[in-house]
């Protein structure tokens, strides 16, 4: 059986559907979003965006719907990893 896509909505208001289980950094960069990152490994927290109000770090996660229509994406700012 197929499985059903995942619509997410991204912060520059763009709409993708996608596969459970694709990767965070290369969906977000199709949309022209740059997610930051440091280490890759899931302990600076440099990526960290928000999906539906939840933190996660796309680094260590991937795509997943809790049976939600839509995830909608937020980018997590820190103002000492600003220009």
């Amino acid at each position: 059986m197929k499985q059903p896509k995942i619509k997410i909505i991204w912060p520059n208001s763009i709409e993708t559907y996608v596969s459970e289980g694709e990767d965070w950094f290369s969906i977000a960069e199709k949309v022209g979003l740059d997610i930051p990152t440091g280490c890759l490994t899931g302990s600076c927290g440099a990526c960290e965006i928000d999906v539906n109000g939840e933190t996660i770090r796309p680094c260590v996660s991937s795509i997943k719907s809790k049976k939600r229509s839509s995830l909608k994406v937020s980018l997590t700012t820190d103002p000492f990893w600003e220009n």
